[in-house]
């Protein structure tokens, strides 16, 4: 693509956005409607399932940059996409809470720390894989990606267990907050779908032509964005970081507002986290396709993105504790704290640049 003028790069860039915004869309309803139907729901599958579905725009630029040598795009968009999709709660908490209160007062549970902690924990993680020898790699495998797959899972077996079973008040659900259980929604389009006479048959191919498609897109957003804003001087950690990893961020968007304009706030900030803790994942698929370790070689603002995504979750993590009640311009204290140092973030690194 990069013979193509900045014109023809800029129209195929908002393009394969539109089409990430559209597919995504149809990716949600229809996980939701399989996730049910497979019984699934809540449980690990159903879990694994939403984050897939939701990264596939992820998923595809991370086999492409590897396949094709640029690790740091890949890297850059992982890390910088943890950042971007927390900063998606701040527009679920502005434009999805109804009725009006500050989403993480309406979502508050034990539960949804420990997948802010699961996020965290997987963060610190990808930091000490960049302290690593890059030689490490066996079987094109290295140790730190293996291990974040590993605490990955079993981070999520832990957060089911809590689901079912705390040894706290309440099951450690806020008294105030989302009365009806999480994922109610889900129920709620899969009973639409049957009224509709959405067959299984036809729920899986929707699916898979609009993973597909998504896939395809999330190629073409890499390309094309990749050559259009270099040419602007734009390097590729922060085209990762910023632009791509918003246009990647874009089925987060659609499945948030889904479910926060459902009232299933606790799965509207749950699929954020998850998505989030699923991301470094990514990098044993990196590590696979290229052969080579991927963390060791991460530059400063990888380890920056690192910093800035794990900080943003910790705010959040600490609303859902302190359940903050006022709202200033629509918006609870933590998100506009982290909208403020999202800005600060950028600020940050484009300095590094």
């Amino acid at each position: 693509m990069s013979s193509l003028p900045s014109l023809a790069l800029l129209a195929i860039l908002l393009l394969s956005a539109a089409v990430i915004w559209v597919a995504g869309i149809r990716l949600s309803d229809y996980t939701d409607v399989l996730a049910e139907r497979l019984h699934l729901g809540a449980a690990l599958g159903g879990v694994i399932l939403l984050a897939v579905a939701t990264n596939l725009p992820e998923i595809a630029i991370t086999v492409s940059a590897a396949a094709s040598g640029q690790l740091e795009v890949a890297v850059g968009n992982l890390l910088g996409g943890i950042a971007i999709q927390t900063v998606v709660l701040v527009v679920l908490d502005a434009a999805g809470v109804r009725p009006r209160a500050p989403l993480t007062y309406l979502a508050a549970s034990l539960p949804l720390v420990l997948e802010g902690g699961l996020v965290v924990a997987v963060l610190l993680t990808v930091v000490a894989g960049t302290q690593l020898p890059a030689d490490l790699v066996v079987a094109r495998l290295t140790p730190d990606t293996v291990l974040i797959a590993v605490l990955w899972v079993a981070g999520l077996l832990l957060i089911q267990r809590a689901g079912r079973s705390l040894p706290w008040s309440d099951r450690g659900e806020a008294p105030g907050g989302q009365q009806v259980p999480r994922g109610h929604s889900q129920r709620r389009q899969e009973d639409k779908a049957t009224r509709n006479g959405v067959t299984t048959t036809r729920a899986v191919v929707v699916f898979g032509v609009a993973a597909v498609v998504t896939l395809v897109a999330g190629v073409t957003i890499e390309q094309s964005g990749d050559a259009y804003f270099g040419r602007l001087g734009l390097s590729g950690v922060l085209f990762g970081a910023t632009v791509l990893a918003a246009a990647t961020a874009l089925p987060e968007v659609s499945t948030g507002l889904t479910a926060a304009r459902n009232g299933d706030y606790k799965l509207a900030i749950g699929d954020i986290f998850g998505g989030n803790a699923f991301l470094p994942v990514l990098f044993l698929v990196a590590t696979l396709v290229s052969g080579k370790s991927v963390l060791p070689d991460a530059q400063k603002s990888d380890i920056y993105l690192t910093a800035l995504g794990g900080l943003l979750t910790v705010v959040y993590m600490a609303g859902l504790i302190f359940r903050p009640q006022r709202q200033i311009a629509r918006l609870g204290p933590d998100s506009i704290v982290v909208l403020a140092l999202y800005a600060v973030g950028v600020a940050g690194l484009v300095a590094l640049q």
